[in-house]
């Protein structure tokens, strides 16, 4: 999922390093010698001096932001690491739990016969697992796709029957009523300029994560309006929880999921939101995330070029 970052700037930073170092203390050494020369000499020596001196301080200065540099790089490859780790064991938790579900499932189907109520509940248990696995597989996909495609040009998409179809998705995967997630979209017939399959990716993301942190009884609210100079703006509120104030710019960050994977009941690998914020920067549009007033809760806010 991440791509290759190339190892040039580093190795190049590495040289630099060593040479700027290296330099530094040769010249060190001769101004050494200069400062030893002898009286007759005292004019000439002062400006070699003054001279070798400027260039070590510029040769420390040049060493010390490769040191920071190297620091902010460590520091940023280290959270990385962090997040794969934590993107690794909420996947491994996504792929292990349906298919234990389903082998246990299938172990007792074929153990002993069963009345047909209880084969009916055990056939809608496994379709619950396979469509988790289903939808893993394909947030897998949308998130390779979405870093590996080049922005094209879009065509306009009307908002409203989008917000629908991922309303009713999203209803029927968590059981929860329709009017669980109410729509308002003034005026209707609002259009972005955006392929429909972008917009189904970024608000199933949103209000499958509103529902999902909402439950059991979820209330979601989302709304689409016109906005000024050509924009249109879809609110999407729920009563969960809530974000942080601090974390609320990492949780678009790629693997990031608050909280420990081990203490986690909610499903997801941490690349929900970052595909939400990809995908809304390739449409020229912006997504912002707010606590909700009165709290608890949380209101994402995506801000899209309107077609008129």
């Amino acid at each position: 999922m991440e791509p290759r970052r190339s190892l040039g700037w580093p190795i190049l930073l590495g040289v630099v390093l060593i040479g700027s170092i290296i330099t530094l203390g040769v010249g060190w050494v001769l101004v050494s010698i200069a400062a030893a020369l002898g009286s007759t000499e005292r004019n000439e020596s002062a400006a070699f001096y003054w001279a070798v001196l400027g260039v070590g301080v510029a040769l420390l200065v040049v060493v010390l932001a490769g040191v920071i540099v190297y620091l902010a790089l460590t520091i940023k490859a280290i959270a990385l690491s962090q997040r794969q780790s934590n993107f690794i064991d909420s996947v491994t938790h996504e792929l292990k739990s349906p298919l234990a579900s389903l082998k246990l499932s299938l172990q007792t189907l074929g153990r002993r016969p069963l009345p047909p109520e209880q084969q009916a509940d055990f056939h809608r248990i496994m379709l619950h697992d396979v469509e988790r696995l289903d939808g893993l597989i394909d947030h897998l996909l949308d998130a390779a796709k979405t870093l590996q495609r080049r922005p094209r040009a879009a065509d306009a998409t009307a908002v409203e029957p989008v917000l629908r179809q991922v309303r009713d998705a999203v209803a029927q995967r968590y059981g929860v009523p329709a009017d669980a997630v109410t729509l308002a979209c003034t005026p209707p017939g609002l259009r972005a300029v955006a392929r429909d399959a972008d917009l189904e990716i970024v608000f199933r993301n949103l209000i499958d994560n509103a529902v999902k942190y909402s439950l059991p009884a979820p209330r979601v609210e989302v709304t689409a309006q016109a906005a000024a100079k050509g924009r249109l703006t879809v609110t999407v509120s729920d009563h969960g929880p809530g974000i942080p104030v601090s974390r609320r710019h990492d949780v678009f960050r790629r693997f990031v999921r608050l909280g420990s994977e081990l203490e986690r009941s909610t499903p997801g690998t941490g690349l929900g939101l970052f595909l939400v914020r990809s995908l809304v920067r390739q449409m020229r549009g912006r997504v912002t995330v707010q606590g909700r007033l009165p709290p608890p809760g949380t209101v994402f806010v995506v801000d899209l070029p309107s077609a008129g």
